[in-house]
This record gives structure tokens, C-alpha cells and sequence, in this order.
């Protein structure tokens, strides 16, 4: 996780139709703008994966234990130690890959402390000092992806391990035979898992070792070698990445360290760690509200510039781009504890993720991987829990109903509507509606429309370039940009049906409420 702050190649353009007063641009409260969305499914080319809507999970305060994992033992429903509904939310979800055990924490992880029948405590110095029992290991984290049917990403120590520790973990996860496969089986494994992605270290400029670039593309090329592939799995060697706008540590790994890594990662998170304080989660007002979409949305430029440096140094794109890290950052909730990252999540929350996916999908000739930050309990999750009590986030629902665009392919379109927020240094522009469209092998069209406008509805027209479309759709709104869901009230936000639409010719036409994500599949 960062300690600092951490988009033309853009196939969607958002143009402003009209300055609407002398008010920053933004229309007056309670007024019905209007939006145009042409689409081109002829030109749909880039397949959007299944990782894009990857997940992760750190030892972070109740990330893990409490938040996934409650023992055997547990009055908490479960089985085999994971809460059951946990994992039952997780599987709807469909969740494709699980980036573990950090963060930071896994610099300081040492591997073989999480098997086998006895297993040391250990302080998690990395976040708020808790001490803990070790009882969620790599046969607990492997398991939980097979139960799953998820990817795991494994981010390896290398600021305070060494290339044998890691390379005795790769042989322990994924050997056939030897010492290692010989310790698993007796741990209860006797054949190995599938291991498919391995992170070389986390923020190796920071928590992760405070190296150079160029120190780290040294020991990178070192740990890469001894880091093997066994059996009949192969590893997808990830580099630690840079942060947001360090494009001169891409340039130093993408010139120095090549096609010995297949993918490289960069971290962006729409806060300001230049402030004493992140802000509230649930407590903000106008103008914070789009400075924070403007942030998230400024990771456009960050994901062009770091491409551009790649595009340069490996044109014909082996390497890919992995966020590994992203989402937003707040305050605490008041009365837990500081480095235990615990935040609710509103409906500015699913904004910034439905806005962010919009950005993703565009460049997937690339990405083939982000990893919100966190998946329980942890800044943006999906889920939240406390003792026997669990929440789906809306963030969660946007993750739900983004779900129909994956493996699908995207489709550039032109998306016009008001300007709200003029861009300023960091910040993007912000414009009253995102989009994305995507379209499957069998020629079915899927599209997501957010509503950014805080207080005005939109009129929307989609040109579709073909008649005879008919849609199901489902929104997910809430009256206060600030609702959230509570352990006292859980469903206070969620996905309705949504029916106000039609169809006429090539035409779709719609209204959709301010500060609203509504997405169409094709019947």
C-alpha cells in the first residue's frame, strides 16, 4: 500500500455539449441534461479479460482473518475455516484472480511461518502492530482460490526475504517431487496447484525495500531466474511497478529489465496523501465529491504516458501493464484502529469505480489486470463484516453488473454530454456521463452508463448502428450520494430492475437519475 500520492489515445471522447451558468459549468439543481452515446461494434477489436476485475487481499487489520477467514472452530457459519457468507458473495461475484498476501505486509511475510501444524505468531508491523497467528497460509490462500475457481497472484517477498526463500515457495507451491512437494504432501497436499501469477516484491521504491529503479531491475533479473517453472505450470513473472505518475521507473525496468518479466505493475489511488487526512468516507460535500471523481478519472494519463514508455520498448506489446493497486482512499471509520484501513464505501465509491472500469476497458490491448484495493474490509472492499454481520458494498454491485463485458470485446464509441469540471493538474475533466461498450462472439451488445451529475438527471440517446435490439437492464442508484449499506441496514443500497427505456429503430433512449450506474444487456 502506498505511504504518498500515488487522461489523444483515448477511443471514447467526451466532448461538452454546453456550458450550462456561470456555477463552474454545471447545470442548475433538479435540471435534465442531455447525453449522446454513438457506438461502433464494426471496430471492436480488444477483448476485455476476466482479470480486469481482479481482486486483492492483504493481512490488513480484518482483510483476512475475521474478514475471510475464521478458523474451524468459529460460532461464525463456515467451512473449513472460511465464512460461508464470504465466500457465497464471492462466488456471485465470479471473482477471476486474488492478489496475496500483500501490499506491504508481504515484504515482511516469510513463507514458511504459514504451514504446517505449528506456526509462529508474528507482528504485522506493516499495519497497526496486530499480532497475528498464522493460521491463513498459502495452503489456506491456494485452497480458497480452487474453492473459487480463481487465480492466484502470489507477491513475493524480496525486501526482507531472499531469492532462495522465494524460490523454495515456488517449488513448495507447483513441484511435482523434491523436498518441497514432499513437505506439502505431509501438510496434507500431496499434489501441486496451479500457480499462475508471481509478483517480484511490492513497492519495491517504498514499504517494499526503498530501492532505486535500478537496483531493483538487478535484483528482479536475480529472483526472476531462480524462480522456475515446474510440472506443467508456468509462472507470469509480474515486476513491483511504479507509482502513478514514476514513469521514470517504468523506463528504467522496461530498458533494463525487458522480456525477463511478462508484466509490470503501477499503483493509483484517487486520494491526496499530501493531506493531513484522506476525508471522510461518508461525510463530503459538492466540490469534494468532484475532486474526487476527477481523480480517479486522472488515471487515464497516467495509464497513457506509462504505456507510451512500454509501446517504446516492446512495441510489439509482450509485456502487459498490470493495476494492481487502485481504488479510493478515506479516513478510517471512527473508533477502529488507524492502520487497520477500515472505510465504508457509498455511492461516490461506485461512481468511482464504474468511471474507472470505463477507463480500463480501453486499453486492454495492454492491461490485462487490475486489483482493487481491498476485496474485504479493506478501503474500497466489496464486502464488509463485523462478528457474525456481513455487507455487500455498492462497489460490490458494480463489480456485479460489470461482470457482462468480460471476455467480451470493446467497442469505441463517442460519448458527448455536459462538461461538470474543467480539469486541474491531476485532476481530469469531468463530464456528466461514462460509458463503456462491449460486445460478445455472439454479437450481443452490452452497455454500462454512469451518471456522474451529482444533482441532474440525463437524457440519453444511443445510436447503435443496427435496429431490432431489445435489452433487460438494471440500475443502481440511491437517493443520497452518500448512502451506504450498514450492519444495521444492509440493503439500504442495491440493483433494481430498470424498465424506463426504449427502443425505437437504432435508437435506445433513456433517462437515468443523477449519480447512477445503469447497465443494458442484449437479449
Amino acid at each position: 500500500m502506498k505511504r504518498l500520492i500515488l487522461a489523444s489515445m483515448a477511443a471514447v471522447a467526451c466532448i461538452a455539449l454546453a456550458s450550462c451558468g456561470s456555477n463552474g459549468g454545471k447545470a442548475p439543481a433538479e435540471a435534465t441534461n442531455k447525453a449522446t452515446i454513438t457506438i461502433h461494434p464494426d471496430k471492436a477489436v480488444n477483448v476485455i479479460p476476466d482479470e480486469l476485475y481482479g481482486q486483492f487481499a492483504e493481512h490488513l487489520g480484518s482483510g483476512i482473518y475475521g474478514g475471510i477467514w475464521v478458523g474451524k472452530n468459529s460460532s461464525i457459519p463456515n467451512t473449513d475455516g472460511y465464512r460461508n457468507d464470504v465466500l457465497e458473495a464471492l462466488r456471485e461475484l465470479k471473482v477471476p484472480v486474488i492478489r496475496w498476501p500483500g501490499g506491504c505486509f508481504a515484504d515482511y511475510y516469510h513463507w514458511e511461518d504459514g504451514i504446517g501444524d505449528n506456526r509462529p505468531t508474528m507482528v504485522n508491523s506493516s499495519w497497526g502492530g496486530t499480532v497475528e497467528n498464522n493460521s491463513f497460509g498459502t495452503h489456506e490462500f491456494l485452497n480458497l482460490c480452487e474453492m473459487l475457481g480463481c487465480e492466484p497472484y502470489i507477491s513475493g517477498n524480496v525486501g526482507s526475504g531472499s531469492v532462495q526463500e522465494l524460490a523454495n515457495w515456488v517449488l513448495y507451491m507447483t513441484a511435482d517431487g523434491g523436498k518441497w512437494a514432499d513437505l506439502r504432501a505431509k501438510n496434507g497436499r500431496k499434489e501441486p496447484w496451479k500457480v499462475k501469477y508471481l509478483g517480484v516484491g511490492n513497492e519495491s521504491w517504498g514499504c517494499g525495500g526503498q530501492m532505486t529503479p535500478e537496483y531493483y531491475a538487478g535484483e528482479y533479473r536475480r529472483y526472476a531466474e531462480y524462480c522456475r517453472d515446474y510440472g506443467g505450470n508456468h509462472l507470469f513473472k509480474i515486476a513491483s511497478g511504479a507509482s502513478d505518475y514514476d514513469y521514470n521507473w517504468t523506463e528504467v525496468l522496461m530498458s533494463g529489465i525487458g522480456q525477463q518479466m511478462d508484466g509490470v505493475g503501477v499503483h493509483y489511488y484517487s486520494t491526496d496523501f499530501s493531506w493531513p487526512n484522506h476525508g471522510s468516507a461518508t461525510d463530503f460535500d459538492e466540490d469534494f465529491y468532484y475532486w474526487t471523481v476527477g481523480k480517479s478519472m486522472g488515471i487515464e494519463p497516467v495509464i497513457q504516458k506509462h504505456i507510451a514508455i512500454m509501446d517504446k520498448y516492446d512495441p510489439e506489446n509482450h509485456i502487459k501493464l498490470l493495476i494492481d493497486e487502485w481504488g479510493t482512499w478515506w479516513d478510517v471509520e471512527p473508533g477502529t484502529n488507524p492502520g487497520h484501513l477500515f472505510q465504508q464505501n457509498t455511492m461516490r465509491d461506485a461512481v468511482v469505480a464504474a468511471t474507472t472500469f470505463d477507463i480500463f476497458h480501453k486499453y486492454t490491448e495492454r492491461i490485462n489486470m487490475t486489483n482493487i484495493a481491498q476485496m474485504v474490509n479493506v478501503l474500497q472492499a466489496m464486502l464488509l463484516t463485523q462478528d457474525d454481520k456481513m455487507v455487500k458494498t455498492p462497489t460490490y454491485f458494480v463489480y456485479k453488473m460489470y461482470n457482462t463485458h468480460r471476455q467480451n470485446k470493446y467497442v469505441p464509441a463517442e460519448v458527448k454530454s455536459d462538461l461538470l469540471k474543467a480539469a486541474d493538474g491531476k485532476l481530469a475533466e469531468v463530464h456528466a456521463i461514462s460509458s463503456t461498450t462491449s460486445i460478445s462472439d455472439a454479437g450481443k451488445l452490452s452497455i454500462s452508463v454512469t451518471n456522474v451529475n451529482l444533482d441532474n438527471d440525463v437524457d440519453v440517446t444511443v445510436n447503435l448502428g443496427a435496429s431490432g435490439k431489445a435489452f433487460t437492464a438494471e440500475i443502481l442508484n440511491s437517493p443520497d450520494i452518500k448512502d451506504y449499506n450498514s450492519f444495521d441496514n444492509p440493503e439500504k443500497v442495491g440493483t433494481a430492475a430498470f424498465s424506463s427505456f426504449s427502443v425505437d429503430g437504432s435508437t435506445l433512449t433513456f433517462r437515468i437519475p443523477a449519480h447512477s450506474i445503469v447497465t443494458f444487456v442484449e437479449k
